[in-house]
């Protein structure tokens, strides 16, 4: 496949991604890294930042939108605790990277994204690449997808201001993971598990998103 890269090696780029970024600061799920050293990273952000898509940093990818440093797309991911059957629900698809990472985790991954030009974009990289149990919808991903639901996890890629969407946790199936952002300018990476009908919350440290924006905001 010609994809027009600026970039020497992009494998060797991965690679090196992998091992000094990720492993080196504590990802473990062989899965997880397995996954990050598979998906083409540079596919998903724009042409002029190929060069530097492996670096540990978001990029912007137009519209206000970023693509998550390669970091906090393996942690969100290794936090989800995937093992290949699940039903995965993901909140902005922005560039459509994390689905991609997904993918490689579960069976399926249905992803939400409320600007119409990033789904678009997103959803015909994926296509592209061969990302067939990744299946995309133009909405407010407060709601959730309540059709598709129960899922086993749910990823949320920018942060609510106050608290996690009751609608989303609605759809959190028994014993299932929701790892989400929460809070304004710095906020606080959160993982709940579904117990029955109890949620425990377990933070995992301070992170920065773009802001969950809809009706609940």
């Amino acid at each position: 496949m010609t994809t027009g890269l600026t970039l020497p090696d992009p494998r060797a780029e991965r690679l090196e991604m992998v091992q000094r970024q990720l492993a080196a600061r504590g990802i473990s799920d062989p899965a997880v890294l397995a996954a990050m050293r598979t998906v083409p990273r540079h596919e998903f952000v724009p042409t002029d930042l190929r060069a530097s898509a492996y670096e540990d940093r978001p990029l912007p990818i137009g519209r206000g939108q970023t693509i998550s440093q390669p970091y906090i797309v393996a942690l969100m991911s290794e936090l989800a605790e995937l093992r290949g059957g699940e039903n995965v629900l993901e909140i902005g698809t922005g560039s459509g990277y994390q689905a991609a990472v997904l993918a490689e985790l579960a069976a399926r991954v249905c992803t939400i994204e409320r600007i119409e030009p990033l789904l678009r974009e997103a959803a015909a990289t994926l296509l592209r690449l061969a990302y067939r149990n990744v299946v995309p919808r133009l909405g407010d991903g407060r709601y959730g997808w309540k059709e598709m639901a129960p899922f086993d996890a749910i990823l949320v890629t920018a942060a609510p201001a106050r608290r996690v969407p009751e609608e989303l946790l609605a759809q959190l199936a028994d014993g299932g993971r929701l790892v989400a952002p929460v809070g304004e300018e710095v906020q606080t990476l959160q993982v709940v598990r579904r117990r029955g009908a109890n949620f425990e919350h377990r933070d995992m440290g301070a992170v920065r998103f773009v802001p969950l924006v809809g009706a609940f905001e």
